[in-house]
């Protein structure tokens, strides 16, 4: 019986151009393609044969996108190669226009707003091609920024008539009654963050006239209880705060024509030992639900300062080892 290694099942050609990029750091980019994908990769020269694995015509269309990626960026990185992969494995129907897109998402903003990683262009195609997005990872990856863009260019167009903005007022236990003010100088100081960024994203007048509609609704994560929401964009931000039945509760608000965004970073827990996060729990009950996707965010997707970078490592490296001892 002859070794399925021995048959050839399709091959590519690649351009001679991006050739040295597919062969350099000892074949790594062939190797991880390998890997993720159960096949086994014949390349010399130009030419790229597919010998084995069920997933060989998708692996000819990731090696075209590769190439076509290379071609039209110039010089690239092993590392954002990689991440393009990894992208392409995760969202097949992704395309290359997507991917080099660097048009700002919302219509009327203050300034451009796209994606600026790899990792970035697939959560916003996840927000768009699914009803249920989690971000999960460090601040300054965009998560609550990017989300807030595609659910203001959802309103702009009148693809939706609402946009819910929420976040779990933990430090106050939900509990706002013994806080001065009324009920909105209660809750303003734990919303904030949503306000700035908000008006950051639209001009100030457009963005008060949305509030003033309540087109834009921003409320604590407690007040969503008993409410079912059609025809709406809904985000919960600090999503690492919400207990299990917080979650659970906010997730079936969730009505027809709606999207739902949920933004954490479950290295920043603030629930008291004896309350178990809602987001920590929900990669685990939601995973592999269709329409529920998973996108996690590392250092590398800052977009803030450079040393925000340095410093979110620094933290998970000092953590790793204190989870060690």
């Amino acid at each position: 019986m002859p070794s399925p290694f021995s048959i050839t099942m399709d091959k590519f050609d690649i351009d001679s151009q991006v050739v040295p990029q597919f062969y350099s750091q000892n074949n790594e980019i062939i190797k991880f393609i390998e890997n993720l994908y159960n096949v086994k990769i014949s390349a010399r020269g130009q030419t790229i044969k597919i010998l084995n694995g069920e997933e060989y015509s998708e692996v000819i269309d990731l090696l075209k996108m590769i190439e076509s990626y290379i071609l039209k960026k110039g010089k690239v990185t092993n590392d954002e190669i990689i991440s393009l992969i990894k992208i392409k494995k995760e969202a097949s129907d992704i395309t290359l226009n997507e991917v080099l897109e660097v048009s700002s998402i919302v219509p009327y903003s203050r300034k451009p707003i796209y994606p600026k990683s790899l990792n970035q262009k697939l959560y916003v195609h996840h927000i768009q091609h699914n009803h249920v997005v989690f971000s999960i990872g460090p601040a300054g990856t965009g998560k609550t920024y990017l989300a807030m863009a595609v659910a203001i260019k959802y309103l702009v167009k009148k693809s939706i008539n609402k946009i819910i903005l929420t976040r779990p007022a933990v430090e106050a236990g939900e509990n706002l009654g013994f806080l001065p003010g009324d009920l909105q100088a209660k809750i303003d100081p734990y919303l904030r963050p949503l306000y700035d960024a908000l008006f950051d994203i639209l001009p100030g007048d457009l963005a008060d006239r949305f509030l003033e509609r309540g087109q834009i609704e921003v409320a604590p994560l407690a007040y969503m209880r008993g409410r079912t929401l059609n025809d709406a964009f809904l985000i919960l931000d600090e999503a690492q705060n919400s207990t299990s039945e917080q979650m659970k509760m906010f997730l079936t608000r969730i009505g027809f024509n709606s999207k739902a965004v949920i933004t954490g970073d479950i290295t920043q827990i603030d629930l008291p030992s004896r309350k178990r996060s809602g987001l920590v729990e929900a990669q685990r009950v939601l995973k592999g639900i269709k329409g529920i996707k998973f996108v996690f965010f590392n250092e590398k997707d800052v977009v803030r300062h450079a040393i925000v970078q340095k410093i979110i490592k620094a933290y998970q490296i000092y953590e790793e080892e204190q989870e060690k001892k």
